[in-house]
This record gives structure tokens, C-alpha cells and sequence, in this order.
């Protein structure tokens, strides 16, 4: 079985969260071991620059799940990385708005820049968070070579890098860590390996300088959640960073008309300055992402983790490049780097992702058959507020939309909590007062007051 050796050389393309979260925990693995081993990391991208050239076009938040999670592996986030520390969530409908509480009361949700910030970014104050990952990776020990890979094939049966203008490197195992938005994964195309690239769907990302005040003032500390009836809209929301508000998008086929009908609802122009000009972004882009794995990201001395790879429905990318790149570096210190090797103990890590997010899917087809209904999105409305009026009580329907909007929980945690008897029967009990006659009467009157 082929494995890593004393002096083995490893290659990394791509320098996001993947790459640098396998290269650290490859190096604490092997020192573990007593093992040395010489790794190059290959990325063209600057982090520390502002704008599209050090950009991973992400919306950029940590779960507080994960933040917990890498400080226990020694990564802990400096405050210079933490644009904002998001300590509610405001859920945004036609039928109203709630706020939902952190369930700890705890300022531990992180929204940062995956680079240097949005083009034209001058505050200077604030690091890049994928430039942290790889400084600890450099730290650790690996070497940067910055450029464009432009060839990969085998050589004797292992795998060799250029860069373009560079000479050749061939190395013992190779990991791609490369997004799903890069030409990087047509090179693999005629390499003879069952790998398939993953499905994907355009979403929406866009930038917003507001200034620190605004952002103060008319967003906070929130992260705003949009669920919103607009046709092939499934989810948006707005994150205050810095001087900056992020606007994210996720749906079918999103082009212009949808965002722009996003954009002029009255529930996103009540969350923003009046004099705010939908046309005057800083940085925006409409990036692939992930909504269905490869089918077989490894081979001999080959692995593919983050976005190219496996990841999360949605949410927490972030968190899923984690897993899978610990995973792999776990498995080629001390199981191999043969694709038996990877399959016996990489595989089942990116298996349990799959699984889970076809949960997520019925959870999020479920959501979208909710959005239907006024009575029901307005049942969904009374049980937060009366959860987040009382938090004494259970917060049942408050505590399955954190974690469905934060990626702080599995699907399948949310799944089973909102399967729950109790939950299911307070949901029911609410959809029966919404749509009680009385109550219907009432609520018309009301609209015919306000008009």
C-alpha cells in the first residue's frame, strides 16, 4: 500500500481553507510521527490585497460551532480577522420580522473577509482570513510558490506540477484544493482518474460600503435573513462587516431581474440607509457553488477536498473544508495515500457530508413549501417571537432556524428536532390559530386601518 515517507514531497493547489487546513494538520500528524515532510503550496491569489485578486467570493461567516472547534485545534481567531461578531439573527417575511437570540448568549458567529476586503477597501485594520489560515500553515512549515498551475499529469506514476513560466515538480501525493469557479479542474480531465467534478448552481454576492455608523445603526450586530415569496429566490441574507454589509443570494438561475427584485422589496430597504443606492456596490459577483459532491474525489496519491470536492449544502463551506482536509491528511499520515487507503478512511468523512445534505435538501424543499402559505409563514413568525418573549420556554422552532441559517448543526440534528412531537404539535397549534376565522377577520381589519 503507498505511503508517505520520510522527506515525501506534497504538492497543494489552491490556498483557501482546504489547502491550509490540510497542510497544518498534515504537519502536526507527521511530527506526531516523527515524520519530516516537505510541502508546496501553489496560489496565484494575494489575500492581502483588496478586490477580486485576493478574493474567494464567499459570504464569510464561521459558525460558532466551528470557532469552538479550531480553538481546540490550537487556531484561534485574532480579533483582527473578526469583522463583526454576529450575535442575532433577524428573520425577515412579508408577514413581519423577529429577531432570534444567540440560544448561549454568546458573541461567537464570526463574519470576515475571505481576503483583503471588498475593491477600494481602505481600513487597513482588519486581516484576511483565508491569509491568517496560511500563515500558520507557512508557520507549520510549508513552502508558497505563487502562480498559475497550468499542467498536471504523471510522471512514472506520480504526480507532477508546473506553474506557468516554472519548471516541472513531481511529487509523492497531490492535493487539489481548489474552488469550483477555476479552470484548475480541467487539467484533470485527460489523467485518467474516476474523479467527477462537482454539481453546482450560480448564487449572488455582493458588497455594500455603508460606513461604520450605518452599519451600526440599521444592521448591528444581526445577521439579516431573508424568506422571502419571490420566484426562484430560496434563501438571502445581509451580514454587517466592518464598514461593509454582504449581500448573498442563493436560488435557480439568478441573474440580474432577480436580484434586483431581491433588492427593492420593501424587507430589505427597511434594513438599510434611505439615501442607499442599490447601484453603488463595491465589489459584486454571481460565483458557482457546491450543491452536490464528486462522486469520487481521490485516486493513487490524489485527493481532492474543500469546494472541488465535497462540501456543505449552502452553509458552513467553511466548516466542511475543515473536515475533509483533516480528514485526508489523517488518513495519508496514517492509514496511506492509495485510493484503497483513501477509500477505507477519507471516504467515509466525505460520505457522511453527501449524506447530510440530502437531508438539508428536504429541509430546504420543506422550507420552500412553507413560503407558499401566508398562514404558515406567519405561524412560523408567532412561534419565534413568543419562543424569543419568553426564553425560559423552549426554543424549539427558534433554536432549528439558527442552526439551519448558521450550518452550526448538522441537517440531521435539525431534522430530528423538527420531527420532534412538541414541535410538531406547537407548529400545528400555531397554523390553527392563523387560521382560525376570527383571527383572519382581524388581521383584514388591520390592513384596511393602515391603508
Amino acid at each position: 500500500m503507498l505511503s508517505l515517507d520520510e522527506n515525501s514531497r506534497v504538492a497543494v493547489i489552491g490556498a483557501g481553507p482546504a489547502g491550509t487546513f490540510f497542510s497544518y494538520f498534515l504537519f502536526a500528524m507527521a511530527e506526531r510521527v516523527g515524520q519530516e515532510i516537505q510541502l508546496d503550496i501553489f496560489e496565484s491569489r494575494n489575500f492581502a490585497s483588496p478586490g477580486p485578486s485576493g478574493c474567494n467570493m464567499c459570504g464569510g461567516i464561521v459558525s460558532e460551532s466551528l470557532v469552538q472547534t479550531l480553538a481546540t485545534e490550537g487556531i484561534n481567531l485574532p480579533a483582527s480577522v473578526i469583522q463583526r461578531g454576529i450575535d442575532s439573527y433577524v428573520l425577515h417575511m412579508d408577514v413581519g420580522s423577529v429577531k432570534i437570540e444567540t440560544p448561549l448568549q454568546e458573541k461567537r458567529i464570526g463574519a470576515v473577509h475571505r481576503g483583503a476586503g471588498p475593491r477600494g477597501n481602505q481600513e487597513g485594520q482588519w486581516d484576511s482570513f483565508d491569509n491568517f489560515l496560511l500563515k500558520l500553515a507557512r508557520d507549520k512549515g510549508a513552502n508558497i510558490i505563487s502562480g498559475r498551475v497550468d499542467e498536471i499529469r504523471w510522471e512514472d506514476g506520480r504526480p507532477a506540477v508546473k506553474v506557468r513560466g516554472g519548471e516541472s515538480r513531481v511529487y509523492d501525493l497531490l492535493v487539489v484544493a481548489v474552488g469550483v469557479n477555476t479552470a484548475t479542474l480541467k487539467l484533470f480531465q485527460d489523467m485518467d482518474i474516476k474523479y467527477t467534478a462537482p454539481e453546482t448552481t450560480k448564487t449572488f454576492i455582493c458588497e455594500y460600503a455603508l460606513g461604520k455608523e450605518k452599519i451600526e445603526n440599521y444592521l448591528g450586530s444581526s445577521m439579516h435573513t431573508y424568506l422571502l415569496k419571490i420566484p426562484r429566490l430560496e434563501f438571502a441574507a445581509m451580514i454587517p462587516k466592518g464598514e461593509y454589509a454582504t449581500v448573498c443570494m442563493l436560488g435557480k438561475k439568478i441573474d440580474k431581474e432577480l436580484v434586483q427584485s431581491f433588492l427593492n422589496t420593501p424587507e430589505v430597504k427597511r434594513c438599510l440607509p434611505p439615501d442607499w443606492d442599490s447601484q453603488q456596490e463595491a465589489c459584486r459577483c454571481m460565483p458557482k457553488i457546491n450543491i452536490k459532491g464528486s462522486s469520487h474525489p481521490f485516486s493513487d496519491r490524489l485527493i481532492f477536498v474543500g469546494d472541488c470536492g465535497i462540501s456543505r449544502l449552502y452553509k458552513d463551506g467553511i466548516g466542511a473544508a475543515y473536515k475533509t482536509a483533516k480528514a485526508a491528511a489523517t488518513t495519508a499520515v496514517f492509514t496511506g495515500i492509495s485510493e484503497e487507503a483513501l477509500k477505507q478512511r477519507f471516504w467515509p468523512a466525505c460520505q457522511k457530508l453527501e449524506k447530510d445534505n440530502r437531508i438539508g435538501k428536504l429541509i430546504f424543499s420543506s422550507v420552500g413549501l412553507i413560503q407558499s402559505f401566508p398562514f404558515a409563514r406567519r405561524a412560523i413568525l408567532r412561534m419565534v417571537a413568543k419562543e424569543q418573549q419568553n426564553r425560559g420556554m423552549p426554543q424549539r422552532m427558534s433554536t432549528s432556524l439558527w442552526d439551519l441559517f448558521t450550518g452550526s448543526a448538522p441537517y440531521r440534528e435539525v431534522l430530528l428536532r423538527m420531527a420532534h412531537p412538541l414541535f410538531l404539535s406547537s407548529l400545528i397549534w400555531n397554523i390553527v390559530i392563523e387560521l382560525w376565522p376570527f383571527r383572519r377577520r382581524k388581521q383584514k381589519g388591520r390592513s384596511h386601518e393602515e391603508e
